[in-house]
């Protein structure tokens, strides 16, 4: 892949310099070094930004979860629950290749937070508020055992997409719309089905 040059070096602009690295090769090869070099950047340039590594996956990180939030935020939630519960869940699964790429650096993530506990909080706040987010719209619409519902929900996304990842070719776009669909009726048997304005992110 060619080398993308950055006329900056803000943070930001490095964040998406590990992303790029992330995506291609995992958290492992994104290290300094590199990060600066698909930057276009001096190690110095980072390391003027970020201290250490982790400082710099941690910022990466934060940067990631604010725009699948806000993303979250902007879905439509008037409406059938059902569509805005789909809407929402979508942009954690790898339908298209900028959500595909994110789900490749997400996983890289997960898996670093198992030994980061900068990481592990930063996720650990991140599914505390999507979890919470599902489960006010669940019980706003009557859902039986909405909390416990909420939690196999965004479970069952995060396996979905983990397992798209590792072998895409079992699981296509298609299957994964299918699947997300399929689960999303099961979890609103016996709900009240009316619109709901409640937000699925805050």
């Amino acid at each position: 892949m060619r080398e993308r040059r950055y006329s900056s070096t803000s943070p930001e602009r490095l964040a998406a310099a590990l992303f790029d690295v992330a995506a291609e090769s995992g958290l492992e090869g994104a290290s300094v070094r590199e990060v600066a070099k698909r930057a276009g950047v001096s190690i110095g340039a980072v390391q003027h930004h970020f201290s250490t590594k982790d400082e710099m996956f941690a910022f990466a990180l934060r940067t990631l979860v604010d725009k699948l939030l806000t993303r979250l935020s902007e879905v439509d939630r008037g409406g059938d629950p059902a569509r805005a519960l789909f809407a929402a869940m979508s942009q954690l699964l790898p339908l298209d290749e900028a959500r595909s790429r994110e789900a490749h650096v997400m996983a890289a993530f997960a898996v670093r937070a198992a030994t980061s506990p900068s990481l592990a909080e930063i996720r650990r706040k991140t599914l505390f508020t999507i979890r919470t987010g599902l489960s006010a719209v669940l019980i706003g619409i009557g859902t039986p055992e909405a909390e416990t519902r909420a939690a196999l929900l965004l479970a069952t996304v995060d396996g979905l997409a983990l397992d798209a990842i590792g072998s895409p070719a079992l699981y296509p776009p298609e299957y994964l719309e299918h699947a997300l669909d399929t689960q999303i009726g099961m979890i609103l048997q016996g709900a009240d089905v009316v619109s709901s304005s409640i937000e699925l992110a805050s």
